[in-house]
């Protein structure tokens, strides 16, 4: 937890400048003009005392976050990131007022007379401010860290319910084979062996040359059921074969066409898989079978909108009904990722 704790994102640091120098400006234009003093010298001094606060808390809390605070035990964390916050808006406001001393920006005469006092005054602010950033932070990160959990177990949840389908399959092609032809039903093992290795994969994503080479050994282990009546024809884009796609993606648009529209064909069966660039990416996979007669989603499918809605912020469509063609939709920010 103590990683989770210690997250702080560049927008949070954005967020804390946009509402520090926000807060501190115009409390600074209040007080000047309850002065009676210049309300744009207010402004300017507002502005640089949220600047240089959100310096010195940045330089502060990087420092806590990498080499302090991991390295010390967890009850005096408290204590320590409450000095730091205090010791930020302290400097911070000293920084500011000598800084800003011999410019035409007139200053209070409360922080001539105490500079030190007043410094301390808002470092005892910007020390409460802090503690709120501090928890909101936190908040957000374990309710990111759940909700992470969370999808990786269901994408597991969802995986667990794509493979023994496939596996009932092979098996009872594989027990078909036994009696017509040991020798091929010997090499099927070996087949379903490697495949079922391949598939093992703990990473939901996988390189699409990767799930192209799932879904063509897919179509290997078929044909011992169909007899070579399945012909499977790639198309893939070569800029893209690294791109990442959920595993079984296209095995499964592959076993749901075998499923669904090579009913009572007699001609041999065309599955063909064209991956391209479009908007993102765009994985087709037609076939010249039985056309689609329902646009509902089975089991299947819909683990496979699923997985892609948690995974990647994809989607899959029917593209058309006739040629039967299914459409996987990525976007761009999933191509050439170095993740496994």
């Amino acid at each position: 937890m103590g990683n989770i704790e210690l997250k702080i994102t560049r927008y949070d640091w954005l967020s804390v400048l946009v509402i520090g120098t926000s807060f501190s400006t115009l409390l600074s234009l209040f007080g000047y003009y309850l002065l009676g003093l210049p309300p744009i010298n207010g402004a300017w001094f507002g502005l640089a005392l949220g600047f240089f606060i959100t310096i010195f808390s940045l330089a502060f809390i990087s420092f806590m976050n990498h080499y302090l605070l991991p390295n010390i035990d967890k009850k005096f964390w408290n204590t320590t990131a409450a000095f730091f916050s205090f010791l930020a808006g302290f400097l911070g406001t000293l920084t500011t007022y000598y800084t800003l001393q011999y410019s035409e920006i007139s200053i209070i005469e409360l922080f001539s007379i105490h500079p030190f006092q007043s410094a301390s005054i808002i470092g005892l602010l910007t020390y409460l401010m802090g503690a709120l950033i501090y928890r909101f932070v936190k908040t957000r990160n374990e309710k990111e860290h759940i909700d992470t959990l969370f999808i990786q177990s269901r994408v597991r949840s969802l995986e667990t319910q794509l493979n023994p389908h496939f596996l009932y399959n092979a098996l009872n092609s594989l027990a078909e084979l036994i009696h017509q032809d040991p020798l091929r039903a010997e090499a099927a093992v070996i087949k379903i062996s490697t495949f079922l290795r391949n598939t093992m994969i703990e990473a939901p994503l996988i390189t699409l040359e990767q799930e192209i080479r799932n879904a063509s050994d897919y179509i290997e282990l078929e044909n011992i059921r169909f007899n070579g009546h399945i012909q499977l024809s790639i198309e893939v884009d070569d800029a893209i074969k690294n791109s990442l796609v959920p595993k079984f993606s296209i095995q499964l648009l592959c076993e749901n066409a075998i499923k669904h529209s090579m009913i009572n064909s007699i001609q041999p069966f065309n599955i063909t898989i064209h991956a391209f660039k479009e908007n993102g990416i765009r994985i087709n996979v037609s076939n010249n079978g039985k056309e689609v007669t329902s646009t509902a989603f089975g089991i299947g499918l819909s683990n496979l909108q699923e997985r892609l809605s948690h995974l990647c912020e994809g989607k899959v469509t029917i593209g058309h009904l006739s040629p039967p063609t299914y459409t996987i939709m990525l976007k761009e920010l999933y191509e050439f990722s170095d993740r496994r």
